[in-house]
């Protein structure tokens, strides 16, 4: 039985995965088994994953006949798994030869860590961008991180681990998997999922390359994007909810603040303004005393204006009812 059971998720990344399957068997580590899913890409990537496990027996194969989402192809992948430890990647980022060694070297002190490393943002051809993957996203998300130990609220506020970079003990997962009733933030989940029970590790060496290429899931620039943004924003809403449901018990004032902040701006996005002024008012109700929600709220009040009488938006989600959610091609 080998040691790591690597699980690679693949969808129409035949620019890519060579590269990807290539960073994988040349790690200088090789007690593991690549377990590749591919989603039924309508590209050749089948036929090029095919080719590296006639040639690799370390490399098993699953191939989807129709498009079931990455969560369910992901955990196939976990549940294929025969190693004591799970590592995941993506078709379309490449990892550094040692990432395993010294994944491993961590977790040998401890087992139930949740190991992960920073990583470097590759752009299309595979050349450097000049940022780490938490400095791409502290772009973008502007917020602080605590990157080892009990991570759980500050994931709660915004996530920031990359993926292609975790390493876990299969059998610490129990029932946790994927969503699989999520189409773009079932891998957030789960790793909230793993914090609220296993404390993190984190390598501040980039141990793998995440790879911007403008079809990326959330990132990209075809027609359909804006479509999957505002699932996105549907599914931050009811994570949110779910979330706040399951863990209010436990969470700060503070962070349930900044949970309802984000469900706010999901709303807005999304044009139910009645919706997002309850949260902004849920917001200062949890964070009384930060004088940027005081303004928030005037200047939110300001803006809304009549609409507050007259935003009859068809897609308005009740914040007492939840988002219902339908798995889509992936």
């Amino acid at each position: 039985m080998p040691l790591v059971s690597v699980v690679m998720l693949s969808y129409n990344h035949e620019e890519f995965i060579a590269e990807s399957i290539e960073s994988v068997l040349g790690q200088d580590f090789d007690d593991f088994e690549l377990i590749t899913v591919d989603d039924a890409s309508t590209d050749s990537s089948r036929q090029i994953i095919q080719k590296y496990a006639a040639e690799d027996s370390r490399i098993r194969v699953i191939l989807h006949e129709a498009n079931c989402g990455i969560a369910k192809t992901v955990n196939d992948g976990i549940e294929a798994a025969k190693g004591k430890f799970i590592a995941t990647t993506a078709s379309d980022d490449v990892w550094a030869k040692d990432k395993l060694t010294k994944q491993l070297a961590v977790i040998a002190s401890n087992e139930n860590l949740i190991v992960w490393s920073e990583g470097e943002v590759i752009d299309r051809k595979g050349e450097p961008i000049g940022e780490t993957v938490t400095e791409f996203q502290a772009f973008r998300r502007n917020v602080s991180r605590k990157m080892s130990g009990d991570i759980f609220e500050r994931l709660l506020i915004s996530y920031y681990v990359f993926g292609s970079t975790l390493l876990f003990k299969k059998a610490n997962l129990g029932e946790i998997r994927f969503d699989e009733s999520l189409m773009y933030l079932n891998d957030y989940k789960f790793v909230l999922d793993l914090a609220r029970e296993y404390e993190f590790y984190y390598i501040a060496e980039p141990l793998a390359q995440y790879r911007v290429h403008g079809k990326n899931t959330l990132e990209g620039s075809d027609p359909e994007a804006p479509k999957r943004r505002r699932r996105a924003q549907h599914e931050q809403i009811a994570l949110g909810q779910e979330m706040l449901r399951r863990h209010d018990h436990i969470i700060s004032d503070t962070t349930k603040a900044r949970i309802y902040a984000k469900m706010g701006f999901s709303y807005r996005f999304l044009g139910d303004n009645k919706a997002a002024l309850i949260c902004g008012l849920r917001v200062i109700k949890y964070y009384p005393l930060n004088r940027s929600n005081l303004l928030g709220a005037a200047r939110f009040l300001k803006l809304v204006g009549l609409n507050l009488l007259n935003s009859g938006i068809p897609e308005r989600n009740s914040l007492k009812k939840g988002t219902k959610l339908h798995q889509k091609k992936g």
